[in-house]
């Protein structure tokens, strides 16, 4: 085969990549992770199911590349965000993340549904989703990093006795050069940012927080503030 036909197949194979992800993800919008199914995929876009298995070879495959394309667009608008600020602060540039991901989140709903809603029955995800799941959180340990390098450290109040343990541990996986003090908050920061997003996205602020863009400004600088970050 020459190579200007192999060029071409490989053009082809990605341009029905692409379609297939695009009608998944309007499934998932109008029916949900758990109902997405390859056979309804191939009938829409007009193709056999066994076409489409030499692409995806199950639902799972099919998801997890879904899932993998989410978080890589969320970690690429989080550090889009960060690069804007990258002179600033460090308050200023761990806010500016934070608003990257919400401002992602509102605006692909059901995709921020897939990666932190609820789990898909039956689905686990491999190993391969971590990289770029990982990628807000490394962008939120670099900036508390660069913090303690510049400031020459700051000093959290003491783990309680029970908690020292598991702290060391996640310290060692996570950010072993960080403090297991730090690494502690900045996992509970981690959860408490997608907690905020996640409460405006499923509307369980409504009637009770109606500015929603200055309070999850306020709440995430103070959670800039619990990291150590002045």
């Amino acid at each position: 085969m020459s190579s200007a036909a192999r060029g071409a197949r490989a053009r082809a194979r990605i341009e029905v990549t692409a379609a297939i992800k695009e009608e998944a993800r309007r499934q998932l919008a109008a029916e949900g992770a758990a109902k997405l199914s390859l056979r309804a995929v191939a009938r829409e876009l007009g193709m056999v199911s066994s076409a489409l298995y030499r692409y995806f070879p199950s639902r799972d495959d099919l998801l997890t590349a879904l899932i993998i394309d989410a978080y890589d667009s969320l970690g690429a608008t989080a550090e889009a965000a960060h690069a804007a600020v990258a002179d600033a602060g460090p308050v200023r540039r761990w806010v500016a993340v934070c608003e990257g991901v919400r401002g992602w989140a509102l605006a692909h709903p059901h995709e921020y549904a897939l990666i932190y809603g609820s789990p898909v029955p039956g689905y686990h995800a491999p190993e391969t989703t971590v990289p770029s799941a990982a990628r807000v959180g490394v962008l939120l340990i670099g900036i508390v990093r660069d913090a303690r390098q510049r400031a020459g450290g700051t000093e959290l109040p003491p783990l309680p006795d029970e908690l020292r343990a598991e702290a060391e541990r996640m310290a060692a996986d996570l950010a072993p050069d960080l403090p297991p003090e730090t690494v502690a908050v900045l996992v509970a920061a981690w959860a408490q940012l997608y907690g905020l997003v996640g409460f405006e996205l499923f509307g369980q602020f409504h009637r009770v927080v109606e500015e929603r863009e200055p309070f999850f400004r306020h709440a995430v600088t103070r959670l800039a503030h619990g990291v150590g970050l002045a």
